[in-house]
């Protein structure tokens, strides 16, 4: 036998049999495990992974996993109107995957494979632990008293108790983990103005109100709040430069006349701090305490158009913004907007100031300008 005859034979005897392949799946409670220690941020990129992930990402167990583990957190929702489909899209805040993000932010708005979203144009939405709640709107242009909410964990819309009373265009506040309704109701009065539902009886129950909360507030609620266990509500129009409202204290089942001297274009409670944003600046309002004034520490942030629509939302103790402006391509016509979002932490300094820190900002969405902001929420799942 040559020499060559013999290095081939000796190669091959030594030649290691290849490894058979690892079975590729995990157990259920395994992956449940590993998906609960995984930030929300990730989930829309992991659900396109397959229909296996997409449907452990839904499911009840998973949400449990989290709560065991002390691992829920804020998920930021928007909802978006595109005419002329009268129903909804909904999107969630997500992290781009890795390969993507060299293209140009790390955020993105991803878009949920919601099915019939309930219009919510006309009705009230209002988030509540990890639910998202449509209440009243329109039906056939007539109030409704129907209610539906989402289930954030499984994407998914479910109905709920009806209200009392047929509303719409009704302001809906959360204090002290139940929801307070006011006005949009027809022929309203101090017999059905406000009813406020209890999740863990799922029940509502209408609220006794002054005789006069017609002539304070009316019928359609401008400005309404929830903080400090009351339910502010105010009306559409000034009165001598003012709004006058009640205020409802949710503990003693109190009322009392209050007044609102400042115009508001988007504003959000978050720990029961005041934040709006009006003429191109972002201001606070502490009414607990009488103390107000410009949120600082905000100087990177871009300006805003006049015309540009501007949301805020509770992110989780922090600010979301989020607001919109046309693609800058004439060529195209401006047939085009972005949405933006930054997240700002907030803190209050010295006692009297309030100062924001800019975490990050960055285009989210691309939409066509004839789009409709409806809402931003923020939810804990």
């Amino acid at each position: 036998m040559s020499s060559l005859e013999e290095k081939k034979k000796k190669r091959k005897t030594t030649t290691k049999k290849p490894q058979s392949t690892p079975n590729a799946s995990l157990p259920n409670e395994l992956l449940l495990n590993i998906f609960a220690r995984i930030s929300r941020l990730h989930y829309p990129s992991l659900s396109l992974a397959s229909y296996g992930f997409r449907s452990r990402l839904t499911s009840r167990d998973l949400y449990r996993d989290r709560i065991k583990l002390g691992n829920t957190e804020s998920c930021l929702y928007v909802c978006l109107k595109f005419p002329p489909d009268t129903n909804p899209c909904w999107f969630t805040l997500s992290l781009k995957p890795e390969k993507e993000k060299k293209k140009s932010g790390r955020y993105v708005l991803a878009k949920l494979p919601i099915r019939n979203s309930p219009p919510a144009h006309c009705s009230g939405l209002v988030a509540l632990g990890s639910d998202i709640y449509n209440i009243g709107g329109s039906t056939d242009d007539s109030p409704s008293a129907c209610v539906s909410f989402l289930d954030c964990w499984s994407n998914t819309w479910k109905l709920g108790p009806d209200m009392c009373v047929e509303r719409n265009y009704a302001a809906a506040n959360v204090v002290d983990g139940k929801i307070y309704v006011a006005g949009g109701c027809k022929g309203c009065d101090n017999s059905n103005w406000m009813e406020v539902f209890d999740p863990k009886t799922h029940t509502w129950e209408l609220v006794s109100c002054p005789v006069n909360v017609k002539e304070k507030c009316g019928c359609d609620v401008g400005i309404s709040a929830g903080m400090n266990g009351k339910v502010y509500g105010f009306g559409k129009c000034k009165t001598f430069g003012k709004y006058i409202g009640l205020a409802y204290d949710t503990k003693e089942n109190t009322w009392i006349q209050t007044i609102w001297k400042m115009d508001m274009g988007s504003y959000k409670v978050i720990e029961n701090v005041l934040y709006y944003y009006h003429l191109g600046e972002f201001k606070w309002l502490d009414i607990k305490k009488r103390r107000g004034g410009e949120l600082k520490g905000l100087e990177r942030l871009p300006k805003f158009a006049s015309d540009a629509c501007v949301k805020l939302a509770d992110y989780g103790g922090k600010m979301a913004v989020l607001w919109d402006k046309f693609v800058p391509l004439p060529s195209s016509g401006y047939k085009d907007k972005m949405i933006w979002c930054a997240v700002i932490a907030l803190e209050r300094r010295s006692g009297k100031e309030m100062w924001g820190t800019i975490e990050w900002f960055d285009t989210v969405l691309t939409v066509p300008k004839s789009y409709e902001f409806v809402s931003a929420l923020s939810v804990i799942v």
